[in-house]
């Protein structure tokens, strides 16, 4: 039930989503009942809201926090034995019915992929992607199976775990898969803004693993004295922010992450 309870909630929370039925609420409101008042600062509120975080610079106050959290892992750190990429970067529907890979906004997951399998021609690959929709679907992890060629990753490499639904089961049964040994290094690849939560997963599985951010949607601390030139760029951001923020809460309190917002262990530098 946890799956599926968390993509309804997370559609009706999102700001954006919010902002509307906020606007549509008030406005049905002001029209058709004598709460005219009250349904006018709901339609204001829900305007000034979608306002603020489509063109001010709330989106990147509140992502880059998340996205600052993991340092970046050095060009001459040492190699590790294995590499973990989660799925969230490739358009499985799409990419199936177009028989090619075709990557949406977080497309550096697999790009990266490729890249640290030259880099590190020993160590083990792990692609960690199911399906993330209710009624299920292809998996990413047979995308990248059947379309490995293309991105410049051997298939015989690889290592596929293609049933997880969110990041709390590909820590999970990514662990169960690959077994790793005490003192072992493995790198896991997400986008910057959600290896916080990943890196909880990961600790509360018993999985210890050093992370390899990319996907960053910010470029430092600068940018919070810049506005958004359209408003839909800041509404992505603050959408995804948000809904990472929620999602920590939600896995601190269900158990899946050991702390409210995990950060690096002390000690733990690769550089």
């Amino acid at each position: 039930m946890f799956f599926p309870a968390s993509k309804l909630i997370f559609f009706l929370i999102t700001p954006s989503n919010f902002c509307i039925f906020a606007i549509l609420v008030g406005l049905g409101l002001t029209a058709m009942t004598r709460w005219r008042r009250t349904g006018f600062g709901c339609a204001l509120f829900g305007a000034l809201l979608l306002a603020a975080g489509g063109l001010s610079p709330v989106s990147e106050m509140v992502l880059l926090p998340l996205e600052q959290r993991f340092p970046p892992y050095p060009a001459d750190g040492p190699a590790p034995a294995g590499i973990i990429v989660l799925g969230g970067g490739i358009e499985a529907g799409l990419s199936e019915a177009r028989d090619q890979i075709v990557v949406n906004d977080a497309g550096e997951r697999p790009i990266y992929l490729a890249d640290l399998a030259r880099r590190f021609p020993g160590a083990r690959l792990v692609f960690s992607g199911g399906s993330g929709f209710i009624a299920g679907g292809i998996a990413e992890a047979d995308i990248v199976s059947r379309q490995a060629d293309v991105i410049g990753v051997p298939r015989t490499r690889l290592i596929l775990e293609n049933r997880s639904r969110n990041t709390q089961e590909n820590a999970a049964f990514s662990a169960a898969l690959v077994q790793p040994k005490p003192g072992e290094r493995w790198l896991l690849v997400t986008s910057a803004w959600h290896m916080p939560r990943a890196i909880g997963c990961f600790r509360q599985a018993g999985f210890t693993v050093d992370a390899f951010p990319v996907d960053y949607r910010t470029r430092g601390w600068g940018d919070v004295t810049r506005v958004h030139g359209f408003a839909s760029d800041g509404l992505l951001q603050f959408d995804l922010a948000i809904k990472e923020w929620i999602g920590l809460a939600v896995y601190r309190w269900s158990g899946y992450t050991p702390d409210w917002l995990p950060a690096p262990e002390p000690g733990n530098d690769s550089r």
